[in-house]
């Protein structure tokens, strides 16, 4: 089955675990082939790859990320699989967050909430995993 956006269920668990100390999210993206925007969007039809609409997301949302204090504190180019299935992602990164709280902060912005379209258009599947920082 494939995931785009938390449960409601995840989404509480998430909102119930501390809110006040750094976070790093892991992000696991498989890409739709064609971004699938709805017929209201202005990207409607242009033939963009899911690829493309991701980075498209990636360049709107960069200023509210750096106004929450995100950054991106890994990533690196897919190059094999050595353990499980190939071609299950075609992206993998993980962000920084100074806290829960500011990741709540960005997920809420209005701003944010209007770029998310073009998240919608280009994922086929993905996995957002929160972890404690360890050094």
């Amino acid at each position: 089955m494939p995931w785009v956006d938390p449960s409601r269920e995840q989404f509480e668990r998430f909102k119930d675990l501390p809110r006040d100390t750094p976070i790093h999210m892991l992000n696991l993206v498989r890409f739709r082939d064609r971004a699938d925007y709805p017929r209201d969007h202005p990207n409607h039809g242009k033939g963009l790859s899911g690829r493309d609409a991701y980075r498209e997301y990636g360049r709107a949302i960069a200023p509210i990320l750096a106004r929450v204090g995100a950054r991106r504190a890994w990533g690196g180019a897919l190059e094999c699989t050595v353990t499980g299935p190939d071609g299950e992602w075609d992206e993998a990164f993980v962000m920084g967050y100074p806290s829960a709280a500011a990741f709540l902060e960005m997920v809420t912005d209005r701003e944010y909430r209007r770029h998310v379209a073009h998240r919608t258009a280009a994922v086929a599947d993905s996995r957002l995993i929160r972890f404690a920082p360890s050094d």
